[in-house]
């Protein structure tokens, strides 16, 4: 079972009423449709590159946690960025790769 959470946010007027036209047209609720369209856009946003990097780089400062993360990209692209992220985080690593410059 699915739990809920109940949000309040305020929007457009236009927007709300195509919702609700929508809505009627489909036999939904407002709330469905507005899920259904928060589903849909987060859906679409985490595939995006540009996003991908922002979420990325967001857990790479500890403004995300992994379980944060996998819930937007999935597992398999979180597990990439915690790899690359123990990564960047190891220093030897950066010494090396700092070294190689140099040379």
């Amino acid at each position: 079972m699915s739990s809920s959470k109940r949000v309040h946010f305020r929007a457009p007027e236009r927007l709300i009423e195509q919702a609700d036209v929508l809505a009627v047209a489909e036999d939904k609720n407002r709330t469905d449709v507005l899920v259904d369209a928060l589903r849909d856009y987060l859906m679409d946003a985490s595939d995006k590159e540009r996003v991908q990097q922002s979420i990325a780089n967001a857990y790479y400062e500890d403004r995300l946690t992994f379980d944060q993360v996998k819930a937007i990209v999935g597992t398999e692209a979180a597990q990439n960025f915690r790899v690359l992220k123990h990564q960047l985080n190891d220093d030897s690593l950066s010494d090396d790769l700092a070294a190689a410059l140099d040379e």
